[in-house]
């Protein structure tokens, strides 16, 4: 994000470490990256809503925008606007790369193909709301410029072995002289189809500082929902396309602001 002189952060929470049992995290990264590829693939077939807001602390301005990602009668992928009011922020814009850590990073995903590009290492283990997980640090060995990359921690169920909570932030290779700041966030998954760990809540709560020395608080949530796999048979709809700033729908209400990580 940039200043307007972009991006939002979180507090992670996690319950207290408990005794690691032995593991060989090569094994444990090999075996994840595999479950990961086949989730990546999964979440191809599904439709759901994806439901943006991004909040100015103290300037007041805001972005809104509810998308469902949808299928068309002949089976192609699409992003359908359901509400999308007149951006009001005032401190801050939105820049190429905050749209790339919205769409791949804050949805982390951290597959076969990926595992050369990452320094990964193994914290030990902890349990995210009474769910096992082996722990990592996650972070780029080397970055190619117009990629984004996340740099943090991910929690991987014991049993699953699917990515179930990152936190971190999205970094990458900017422009010279380019004055850009990008929030730390924490994204929380849900067991789809008793199966897949797919995301469903991101939120962040920070401050951006800017090399300009403005330091701007914000807060954001992005929400996932309504998952719902595409058998190909009919388009699965919900709601009209924005036309002349009209909505088609009315925007889901906001969920609790700590949801817990768990298995549907």
């Amino acid at each position: 994000m940039r200043v307007i002189v972009l991006s939002a952060a979180v507090a992670a929470l996690c319950l207290p470490g408990w005794a690691a049992d032995d593991v060989n995290p090569a094994d444990i990264i090999r075996r994840f990256a595999a479950k990961e590829l086949e989730f990546q693939q999964a979440r191809n077939n599904y439709t759901y809503r994806q439901s943006v807001k991004l909040e100015e602390v103290n300037g007041g301005g805001k972005w809104e925008e509810v998308d469902d990602i949808i299928f068309t009668p002949e089976g192609k992928r699409i992003e359908k606007v359901i509400y999308a009011p007149v951006i009001s922020l005032r401190q801050i814009s939105l820049s190429p790369e905050d749209v790339q850590d919205l769409r791949n990073v804050q949805p982390f995903v951290l597959t076969t193909p990926e595992i050369p590009d990452y320094d990964i290492q193994y914290l030990g283990k902890e349990k995210v709301d009474d769910i096992g997980c082996y722990t990592f640090s996650v972070k780029p060995k080397k970055m190619v410029t117009g990629k984004r990359y996340f740099e943090g921690q991910i929690w991987v169920d014991d049993q699953d072995l699917q990515i179930v909570k990152t936190y971190g932030k999205g970094v990458g290779l900017l422009k010279r002289n380019s004055d850009q700041a990008f929030p730390k966030f924490e994204t929380y998954r849900e067991q789809i189809d008793k199966k897949y760990w797919f995301p469903t809540y991101t939120r962040a709560n920070d401050t951006l500082h800017f090399k300009s020395g403005e330091n701007v608080p914000v807060r954001m949530t992005v929400k996932y929902q309504d998952y719902k796999k595409y058998e190909g048979r009919s388009t699965i709809k919900f709601g009209d396309v924005v036309e002349d700033g009209k909505t088609g729908t009315t925007p889901p209400t906001t969920p609790p602001t700590a949801p817990p990580t768990k298995k549907k």
